[in-house]
């Protein structure tokens, strides 16, 4: 909203006015904006969930220092999603459809989660909204966004020269490590099934099904990641920030000609303003870590979680970077996997010898080395350590070919 009047104001001359023309400026702005919302009131927030008794429901599962948590507040992830709308509101361009996209991926998923959390605690069990609903909560934002991204006009790209793709062309991206390295959904669908006269409307639109498929698994996929990595004080802020500030990085070069064309890499026509939301989404998730660090005074509860998973599944597929999503949310892919086996071992064990094992002493991972006795601090610090590694490695997918 800002933008609009200072562009205003800038036609008229007016002092200072002009510094709102530029991305970084404005990113800045929203990072600083976000921070100042998350700490100042954070506190606020916390007293009104105590006053209301929202508070976490914990479940006893033999872990170091777990039933301490009980009755901490919890559904602090309004304050996240509050710190990346108002700035994303006050600096953004808000006529970018990557922009609008995004803000309705956050409230869309918050909701989801706020209605999780608001059962659990009103029936005083870990149960909450039935996974089924959650699930046709996040197929409805993959299909919205997926038929966005099929549909609207304003959703373009160019290749490496400069050209724009054509319709099924412009469902393409980035295969890491590879040179020349853009892949076209098309490739994945046989050519006769893409003749109008054999199959008819189907045939028109057998890619765009397609990758709307692709983009409802990836946004299902990295949300429950997000969530379930949700377990330690800071751990999913944290790992959410070093993840975000990466596809900061990449949509900053993708949407600008010059560092696109010098990185030879794909040219996004208006993703750099993705960059503003990035931003107050990276300071969203830093400003939480004021009262979520251990020993957390809130927790973010699915609110927070779901919604920082969706977004920065959005946010991949909008640069154009969804193949390098196991690297660059290679902690939530971790957690996520750790679960998978622990569930599949286990049963296959108690069917075929009557009782179950299990692989490790209790998922996701890092519960597995809480009770190995690691403190819980030094667990999410080194998990962090290992983001910062990953988005190390995914940035460098810039180059290395």
């Amino acid at each position: 909203m800002l933008k609009y009047l200072f562009e205003y104001l800038n036609e008229l001359d007016f002092p200072g006015a002009g510094m709102f023309q530029y991305i970084s400026f404005r990113a800045g702005m929203a990072a600083l904006f976000s921070l100042l919302i998350t700490i100042t009131f954070g506190k606020k927030l916390i007293s009104m969930l105590r006053k209301f008794q929202l508070g976490e429901s914990i479940r006893d599962l033999g872990l170091d220092g777990q039933m301490e948590k009980q009755g901490t507040p919890t559904m602090g992830g309004i304050i996240i999603i509050s710190a990346i709308v108002i700035p994303t509101l006050l600096f953004g361009d808000l006529s970018n459809i990557y922009v609008f996209l995004l803000l309705v991926s956050a409230v869309w998923m918050g909701a989801i989660g706020f209605i999780d959390d608001y059962l659990k605690i009103k029936r005083q069990n870990k149960e909450g909204l039935r996974g089924k609903f959650k699930i046709v909560g996040q197929v409805g934002l993959g299909l919205f966004v997926g038929l966005t991204l099929v549909l609207h006009e304003d959703v373009v790209a160019q290749d490496m020269a400069g050209e724009a793709y054509s319709q099924y062309e412009s469902i393409v991206t980035t295969i890491p490590f590879v040179a020349n390295n853009e892949f076209q959904y098309d490739w994945l669908v046989p050519g006769f099934l893409q003749e109008p006269f054999m199959w008819g409307w189907l045939g028109d639109n057998f890619v765009n099904i397609i990758y709307i498929l692709v983009i409802i698994f990836i946004i299902t996929s990295v949300s429950n990641g997000a969530n379930i990595t949700d377990g330690l004080d800071g751990l999913t802020a944290g790992t959410s920030a070093i993840i975000g500030l990466t596809l900061a990085i990449f949509a900053y070069l993708s949407g600008n000609a010059i560092f696109s064309n010098y990185l030879n890499i794909m040219f996004i026509p208006n993703a750099g303003e993705i960059v503003i939301f990035c931003t107050a989404f990276v300071g969203a998730c830093i400003g939480f870590l004021w009262y979520n660090s251990y020993p957390a005074q809130v927790f973010m509860g699915d609110t927070g979680s779901l919604s920082l998973g969706g977004i920065i599944a959005v946010l991949a597929i909008v640069v154009r970077k969804e193949l390098l999503i196991p690297v660059l949310c290679g902690i939530f892919l971790i957690e996520i996997i750790s679960v998978i086996l622990q569930v599949s071992y286990f049963r296959y064990t108690k069917k075929r010898q009557g009782e179950g094992k299990r692989i490790f002493l209790m998922s996701p991972l890092h519960h597995h080395y809480q009770k190995r006795g690691l403190h819980e601090a030094k667990i999410v610090s080194r998990f962090w350590t290992v983001g910062i590694l990953l988005a190390i490695f995914t940035l460098a997918t810039l180059k290395i070919r």
